[in-house]
């Protein structure tokens, strides 16, 4: 993958953060480098939530994307919240996880005002690129579904003594 222009939170691109000692280094799939997860000395199986959470993080180092989940999930996960529970890093985020594979399902809440397919592709490729990388699957598909946009909330008027805004 050689995306060098999507953005992540605070501005820094993917492939700045990727050229950052400590980040990963090679994003190779195991494929390529000959790594898999069913060795002669032992066989490792990733959790479907590990996966889930690290497509989640992934995700949301991209900027442009507000939230997660169907309007449903973010109510329940709202409830939660009131109740004192965490609100988890995978709602809003399905896997499918076999031996060697991956299917990556986001449903996500954007930003107004961005181009919405660009910022789909720019989730995809960056969930793609760190599942790849961090647990060693191919990910076969990563299908993302725009559940709402986040609108800008209006300011409130600066005067509240009564006088009109407009003179």
């Amino acid at each position: 993958m050689t995306e060098t222009n999507t953005p992540t939170a605070g501005g820094v691109t993917v492939q700045e953060k990727r050229d950052r000692p400590g980040f990963g280094g090679s994003h190779a799939s195991p494929s390529q480098t000959g790594k898999g997860l069913a060795t002669e000395r032992g066989r490792t199986v990733i959790a479907d939530e590990v996966v889930a959470k690290i497509g989640g993080m992934a995700a949301r180092e991209i900027e442009g994307v507000h939230d997660f989940g169907t309007g449903t999930a973010r109510a329940i996960g709202a409830l939660k919240g009131r109740l004192g529970a965490e609100d988890g890093v995978t709602r809003g985020i399905d896997v499918e996880v076999g031996e060697r594979q991956a299917a990556v399902d986001i449903h996500l809440v954007v930003e107004y005002g961005l181009a919405i397919p660009d910022l789909a592709e720019a989730v995809r490729r960056h969930v793609i690129d760190a599942v790849e990388r961090m647990c060693g699957l191919e990910v076969t598909e990563v299908n993302i579904a725009v559940d709402d946009v986040h609108l800008p909330r209006q300011e409130e008027p600066s005067g509240t003594d009564g006088e009109p805004r407009v003179q």
